[in-house]
């Protein structure tokens, strides 16, 4: 018989769950708490309810202070600015509180509301101030896409126009979102194509899948799945229109994951991009999701990806075709505006090598 020995709490059936869960000795099988599970859904849906308020610490003075607002947003609304220190919330004030725990403080109900106070300093030197505001809660979408058009000068002196759009999520709206930019960016007269997908750690397959059938043709296949009896069967394409045949180079690097390289495999073996970058990550693996009645989430590995060339991904990471330069500069930051800065794009030595390769492109008559 065995003696069955109550858990004390919910933290300590997670650790024994874990315990068992590590004997698979696969770290993408495991247990996620109510509150990360929350964070993964917010990922994943692309809302959240809120006030619209991007925080992070400043590692000099260990301060809570504003990265961004979402546009539109109660925060944005209330004039709350980039680099306003959060002192307090709801009354509470946030001296050792890491963004995480703020950002959950921040988060609740559509249609409650919440109150912050802010620390501003003036740069002009006549001093700062305290504000407080009650900013109502509500819901909040995140956009996964960020786009702008670059001028691009060619070889031969013709001024072109590439299309940068930088995807950070494959959200539940970003296939929809990519392709409502792809028509905003041909009817601008857009000449060739930049898909940034440095530092998307992924999201929901599907939707990667579904935006690289905006970029191909006909019955390609897309990637190819294997089960744990070594069974492999390939995802198609059926009857493909592609939006675009315009020239594409995909930026990548060692924080692409998961459905990101899924999608660079896909437009690389099919012969529809350049690779551009440094190797990817290599989560090559499919869980599937099962919601506890906590509001835990087990995730479940059944399968792996092998590109479309049956390259393996997991563990391996996709290379790209060509590196950029190692005296890269920083990635730019992005904004929450739907616009990323020109000026700093093309101070971007991954965007001048990308727009090097769509010139050679151009030259060898691949555009159509």
């Amino acid at each position: 018989m065995v003696e069955m020995f109550p858990l004390k709490s919910a933290d300590a059936a997670y650790g024994k769950i874990r315990g068992m869960l590590s004997t698979l000795g696969d770290p993408f099988t495991r247990i996620i708490s109510p509150k990360e599970y929350q964070s993964f859904r917010i990922g994943s849906d692309g809302n959240l309810q809120g006030i619209g308020l991007f925080i992070t610490v400043e590692p000099k003075t260990g301060h809570l202070v504003v990265l961004s607002c979402v546009e539109g947003s109660p925060a944005a609304r209330a004039g709350i600015h980039d680099g306003d220190e959060l002192i307090e919330i709801n009354g509470q004030r946030l001296d050792g509180v890491d963004s995480e725990a703020a950002a959950q403080r921040l988060r609740g109900k559509a249609g409650t509301s919440v109150t912050v106070k802010l620390h501003r300093g003036n740069g002009s030197g006549s001093g700062s101030s305290i504000k407080e505001v009650k900013l109502p809660r509500e819901l909040i979408r995140l956009s996964p896409i960020s786009s702008t058009v670059i001028p691009h000068r060619t070889p031969d002196g013709r001024l072109t126009k590439t299309g940068y759009v930088k995807l950070s999520t494959f959200s539940q709206t970003a296939a929809t979102e990519m392709k409502n930019t792809i028509h905003e960016m041909e009817n601008l007269g857009v000449q060739s194509y930049i898909l940034d997908l440095r530092n998307n750690p992924g999201g929901l397959v599907k939707v990667g899948l579904d935006v690289a059938k905006i970029w191909l043709d006909g019955n390609e296949t897309l990637v190819n799945t294997v089960d744990r009896d070594g069974h492999m069967s390939p995802i198609n394409m059926a009857n493909g229109h592609a939006l675009t045949h315009d020239p594409l180079v995909v930026l990548v690097n060692e924080g692409s994951a998961s459905a990101s390289e899924i999608l660079a495999g896909a437009l690389h073996d099919n012969g529809r991009a350049i690779l551009v970058g440094h190797k990817t990550f290599g989560k090559g693996k499919i869980q599937s999701i099962t919601e506890l009645h906590d509001g835990s989430a087990l995730f479940v590995t059944v399968a792996k990806y092998l590109s479309p060339a049956l390259h393996d991904i997991d563990q391996v990471g996709i290379t790209p075709d060509v590196q950029c330069t190692t005296e890269m500069l920083n990635s730019p930051k992005e904004t929450l505006k739907g616009k990323s800065s020109v000026s700093s794009l093309e101070a971007d030595s991954c965007i001048m090598v990308a727009e090097h390769e769509l010139d050679i492109q151009e030259s060898k008559g691949t555009a159509s």
